[in-house]
């Protein structure tokens, strides 16, 4: 088999690789990384080694890169082991829900609704945005990774634009759930959305903003998006379907607390997840994640890796640790978009 190239949104040109070639690198990756605790080998799939290897144009260097920050951040964090309990508040309206349907593909599709928003914390719209994100990888069927977005403007105003959140935001989700995201629908968002959008799209990868489609309820064309990806009798009403039912904040609070008990199974050994994983370690501090500057060296990776040297593991809870960006500094709200964030430290979601 030939091997091509076609555009990539991070230097103008995407590897296209035998299936062979790309399992040799998914190999390398493993072999770098070396052995981790149970639940990252489990992490370490092949399909999550893939993610992160097309996130970074399949340069074996930058993806262990960004795979070993994500584990950093996984041992930290410990996104899986959020439960409904502790976000419960920032749910009650609604903002983020995991719907009862998905697309025709069976991808599971979660909506948001950015004026449905009733809380000023970040830290807890994060923790609630990353228990979202698990629970709807979660509830992916066999060999599917990514999900749908959809995005209610109904009730949208100027208030709820933040560019500090958007950031945070993208940040998480883009660096830590690479290669998640297979379409993100914005369902009649206001003109003055138009201008916000374009400064979001700093944050963004090309790759990932052409995920993003656009659609009115009284533009047909647009419609039609939606009538391709959806059955419309289960689709809910606000976007154009015949379900009326809408949200319940008691029955989704039962649904979650069902999913909750069948996450530990998904993180053991023998659970979809999981792959043929290096031997545990005892501890998730003793993991290594130096960045070996020997490895791939036929690619040219300009990022400066040094400061992944000495990393301290230091086990916190979600709610000492928020995520950030650049390396745990946070940033102005008031800073200038290209000041936010560099090109090496966009990914595709």
């Amino acid at each position: 088999m030939s091997t091509g190239v076609k555009k990539s949104p991070s230097n103008g040109f995407e590897k296209a690789l035998t299936i062979e070639e790309q399992q040799a690198k998914i190999n390398e990756v493993r072999k770098l990384v070396g052995s981790l605790p149970e639940k990252l080998s489990i992490y370490c799939s092949d399909a999550s080694i893939t993610r992160h290897l097309k996130a970074r144009n399949w340069n074996v260097k930058k993806a262990m890169k960004m795979l070993k920050e994500t584990l950093k951040w996984r041992a930290e964090y410990k996104p899986e082991e959020i439960r409904w309990q502790e976000v419960a508040s920032e749910a009650e309206t609604g903002k983020i829900y995991r719907s009862n349907y998905v697309d025709k593909h069976g991808r599971t599709v979660l909506v948001m609704r950015p004026s449905c928003q009733n809380s000023k914390s970040i830290k807890g719209q994060i923790k609630y945005l990353v228990y979202c994100m698990e629970n709807a990888i979660l509830n992916l069927p066999p060999n599917q990774e990514q999900m749908v977005w959809l995005i209610d403007f109904h009730g949208f105003n100027l208030s709820h634009i933040s560019l500090k959140v958007t950031k945070e935001t993208a940040h998480v989700l883009q660096d830590h759930y690479p290669e998640r995201l297979g379409l993100a629908i914005l369902y009649n968002p206001p003109k003055f959305f138009e201008p916000f959008w374009m400064v979001a799209k700093a944050f963004l990868e090309p790759k990932t903003f052409n995920k993003v489609k656009f659609v009115y309820s009284d533009v047909a064309n647009t419609m039609k998006i939606m009538e391709d990806l959806f059955d419309m009798d289960h689709l809910e009403s606000a976007f154009g379907g015949k379900d009326g039912a809408g949200f319940d904040i008691n029955t989704y609070a039962e649904r979650m607390r069902e999913d909750d008990k069948k996450m530990p199974s998904f993180w053991t050994r023998g659970s979809p997840a999981s792959v043929i994983p290096e031997p545990a370690l005892t501890s998730a501090a003793s993991l290594d994640l130096n960045v070996d500057s020997h490895s791939d060296t036929s690619e040219t990776d300009e990022t400066d890796s040094s400061y992944l040297k000495g990393i301290d593991l230091e086990i916190v809870s979600p709610e000492e640790n928020m995520p950030v960006a650049d390396s745990g500094t946070r940033t102005s709200e008031n800073m200038l978009p290209d000041k936010l964030v560099t090109h090496d430290n966009k990914a595709n979601v």
